[in-house]
């Protein structure tokens, strides 16, 4: 079997010293030995790859478009020579991650404080904030973000996590007072708990027995921009809320809270991690990638 790499480093440090001489020191062999490697690998190409003279060498065409593929090649084995060694290499110094408050609090902190137990040379630093980030001046290793994500800046690297999956709830007491909305369209005859940011009041995006995807408007009279306090008004009895499983796991099995409409289509929001583009990743942000990868879609999934 012929050793397609053969030759090859003899090659590429040739062309870059301009002599097979200097090549020869920088590989700690003789000048004979790099000639012949090179000469072996001409042969098997089929091609010339330099044009000697007694004061000159310069690559051919053929030589220095090889010389291109060669280099990438090269760098893809450092790349991952360097990832087996990070591998095997504990995770350590600081690991800043950015995340959402309420949902960072519920889920991504747990899982990090894992992390942080399994390897003590870790340090976990967490930003709970619900606002767009800058990674590089704010030096944040990993962020953990919610809704679409169209067009990621070129120096990022984005991963799909999961979805949110979006579930209508509301108080046994409730329910037992109003009655139980069977379709979308009854919805509209009950009163809801909104989120609200600022001025602008979100509507209720839903699928009916159709599959159409509909904005439902509820009639209100509560309205917070606080998660935590619209799931305390639902339960007290204030009327219907859309809330993320994650957050009403807990009450949905305890029997606080009753799913509502759990026989239609309920709308997701993706869930995203995002690091900064780099060619060798560290193991402290790695292993923070793959243990919320692993673990964070069963959480997002999970309503009780």
């Amino acid at each position: 079997m012929t050793d397609r790499l053969a030759g090859i480093s003899a090659f590429v440090h040739a062309a870059e010293a301009g002599s097979f001489a200097l090549a020869a020191e920088r590989l700690h062999l003789t000048r004979s030995a790099v000639g012949k490697s090179i000469a072996r690998l001409e042969e098997r190409l089929g091609t010339r790859l330099f044009l000697r003279t007694t004061r000159r060498q310069t690559l051919t065409a053929d030589g220095q478009a090889f010389y291109e593929h060669c280099v990438r090649a090269l760098a893809e084995l450092d790349a991952g020579e360097a990832a087996l060694s990070a591998s095997r290499i504990s995770p350590q110094g600081r690991l800043h991650v950015s995340t959402p408050v309420l949902f960072g609090r519920r889920c991504v902190a747990p899982l990090l404080l894992e992390l942080a137990s399994r390897y003590p040379q870790l340090e976990v630093q967490i930003s709970f904030t619900d606002r767009v980030v800058d990674l590089v001046d704010e030096n944040i290793d990993l962020v953990v973000r919610s809704g679409t994500l169209r067009h990621p800046p070129a120096d990022l690297v984005a991963r799909k996590v999961g979805e949110q999956t979006m579930i209508v709830c509301a108080s046994p007491g409730y329910l037992e007072r109003h009655g139980t909305p069977r379709t979308v369209a009854e919805l509209e005859g009950h009163h809801a708990v909104l989120y609200a940011a600022g001025r602008r009041e979100v509507g209720w995006p839903l699928s009916d027995a159709t599959a159409s995807m509909r904005v439902v408007t509820m009639k209100h009279r509560l309205r917070f921009d606080d998660l935590e306090t619209i799931v305390a008004a639902v339960k007290a009895g204030a009327g219907l809320a859309r809330l993320p499983c994650w957050l009403v796991a807990e009450d949905l099995r305890a029997g606080a809270l009753e799913r509502v409409l759990a026989g239609t289509p309920a709308p997701t929001i993706d869930v995203h991690l995002a690091w900064r583009r780099t060619r060798h990743l560290p193991s402290r942000v790695r292993v923070a990638i793959d243990l919320l990868a692993a673990r964070l879609p069963a959480l997002l999934n999970s309503p009780g």
